[in-house]
C-alpha cells in the first residue's frame, strides 16, 4: 500500500512537471536553458546513493522527519528526468502550426493546450505516468535513505533478506513484481510510440 501511494503520487507530479519543462524546452528558449535541462537530468547518469545521502543531510539539517513524503520527494528526483525524456518526442514531433491556427481562431493559451497540443501528446502522457510509477514502486536507493516508519515494498522484501526461511516467498514475490514491471515499461515504450512514426513520416 505505501509503494503504490507513493508510486501513483510520485507518477502525477513528475508528468506534470515534465509536461511543463517539455513545452517550456520546446517553445521558449531560456537563458541558460541547456544548463538547466542538464542538472534536472543528472539522477540518470550520476549514482541514486549520491542523491540518497545529499537528501538525508540535508532533510536531517533542516529537522524534517523522514516520511513516506521524503521517499516521494526523492522518488520524484529520480523520476522526473525520465518523464522529461519521454515528453520530449511528442512535443516536437507534432506540427506546431496547429496551435497556431487555434490561436488564430482566437482561442487562448490554455484552451489551445487543452484542446490541441494535449490530445496530440496523450500517448506520452500515459506512456510517462507507466514509466514513473514503474521506476517510483521498483527503486530501493532512495528509499534506504530516506524511509522512517512506513517502509515501501522495496523495503521490506530488502528486510527479509535476514531471514533464510523467508526466501521462498521473497523469491516469488520479487518474480511477480520484475514481471509486472517488465509488462508496464514494455506498455509505456509501446505507447510512447504511439503515433511518432507516422508524425516524423510527415515531416
Amino acid at each position: 500500500g505505501n509503494s503504490l501511494r507513493v508510486g501513483i503520487l510520485v507518477a502525477i507530479i513528475s508528468t506534470m512537471l515534465g509536461v511543463l519543462a517539455a513545452r517550456a524546452i520546446t517553445r521558449s528558449r531560456l537563458p541558460g536553458q541547456n544548463a538547466i535541462v542538464a542538472f534536472v537530468m543528472l539522477p540518470i547518469v550520476m549514482p541514486g546513493i549520491i542523491f540518497g545521502v545529499a537528501l538525508l543531510v540535508l532533510l536531517s539539517r533542516l529537522g524534517v522527519p523522514l516520511s513516506l513524503y521524503t521517499v516521494g520527494l526523492g522518488h520524484l528526483i529520480v523520476c522526473l528526468p525520465f518523464a522529461i525524456a519521454t515528453l520530449l518526442p511528442r512535443f516536437e514531433g507534432f506540427d506546431k502550426s496547429m496551435e497556431e491556427a487555434s490561436a488564430d481562431l482566437g482561442e487562448n493559451g490554455w484552451h489551445t493546450f487543452w484542446r490541441v497540443t494535449f490530445p496530440i501528446v496523450l500517448p506520452g502522457v500515459v506512456a510517462s505516468l507507466l514509466l514513473t510509477f514503474t521506476i517510483s514502486f521498483d527503486e530501493v536507493i532512495m528509499a534506504f535513505f530516506l524511509t522512517g516508519t512506513e517502509p515501501t515494498l522495496p523495503m521490506y522484501i530488502w528486510s527479509q533478506l535476514r531471514f533464510p526461511r523467508e526466501f521462498p516467498s521473497v523469491l516469488a514475490l520479487s518474480t511477480i513484481i520484475l514481471l509486472v514491471s517488465f509488462i508496464l515499461v514494455f506498455v509505456a515504450l509501446w505507447i510512447g510510440r504511439m503515433g511518432l512514426n507516422k508524425d516524423a513520416g510527415k515531416l
